[in-house]
């Protein structure tokens, strides 16, 4: 296992910090990336740039988003003169760079944002780093345990799936999670729905009260989805959904339901709040 670069530094546990110094995971993470010549690509989190240095050797530009000063500094210094630009901040808050493919062995504290930030932007794929049971979740399927707000969400916007799974020993310090590499694909959703918020806090409302039946999750959440009168848009809505669980429903089934919702509420004169 190769020291990491810029040793030097020590990375703080407290800002999630967990370098992947092990190059052999550094280069199946590469080789799936699968990088030309003239592509341009995204790291979130480049720490000491042990991946970002085999990035460059492929790519014809790599953005390197970088948060804390003591790495971007030593960045900067690495990588002046060459194909590498260093963003320094936030990644949830600074704008990001036109990409082809995002590679990253993301911070864990912020997957969840940092990959709907992601899915926001039009990009080729990505291979991002994830702690494992998240990556579970978001390949997991309708009626399976992991099967959650995060499945249904991700899956709308992409195809996810699992590369290969990483050891904790592969990073410095070690983190007290196991790890995941994912591959993630943006397509358009593979069904139509008409007010794409409606349908995303329908999702959050039904996952909020996970164990309950969807009838009682919408009337207990419906302030989420900006019913006024829930029981009227209820009456509406079908039996069959309304007697599952948010972890029963497919999608398909909650886009079906989410333009349900709007109609309803649209006959009874309520007003679709975004």
């Amino acid at each position: 296992m190769d020291h990491p670069a810029g040793a030097d530094l020590a990375p703080d546990k407290r800002k999630d910090q967990h370098f992947l110094v092990d190059r052999g995971v550094l280069e199946r993470i590469v080789a799936a990336a699968d990088i030309k010549e003239d592509e341009i690509v995204l790291e979130i989190g480049a720490g000491p740039g042990n991946l970002t240095r085999l990035l460059a050797e492929k790519a014809r530009h790599v953005y390197a988003v970088e948060l804390d000063p003591r790495f971007a500094e030593k960045l900067e210094a690495d990588f002046r003169g060459s194909n590498v630009t260093v963003l320094r901040g936030n990644a949830l808050k600074i704008e990001l760079p036109r990409f082809d493919k995002a590679v990253a062995n993301l911070p864990y504290s912020i997957s969840s944002d940092v990959t709907f930030k992601l899915l926001g932007r039009p990009f080729r794929f990505a291979v991002l780093m994830y702690q494992r049971e998240f990556a579970q979740r978001m390949i997991a399927t309708v009626g399976s345990e992991d099967y959650s707000r995060l499945s249904v969400t991700v899956q709308h916007f992409a195809d996810a799936r699992i590369l290969f799974n990483v050891s904790r020993r592969a990073f410095v310090p070690q983190p007290e999670v196991e790890s995941a590499v994912v591959m993630l694909t943006p397509r358009p959703p593979r069904y139509t729905v008409r007010d794409e918020g409606l349908f995303m806090r329908l999702v959050t409302a039904a996952f909020a009260g996970r164990r309950k039946r969807l009838r009682n999750a919408i009337l207990k959440n419906a302030h989420m989805m900006g019913i006024r009168d829930p029981k009227a848009v209820v009456a509406a809505l079908p039996t069959e959904l309304l007697e599952k669980r948010a972890e029963q429903v497919s999608p398909e089934e909650f886009a079906r339901l989410a333009d349900l919702i709007a109609e309803a509420m649209e006959h009874d004169g309520q007003d679709i709040q975004g």
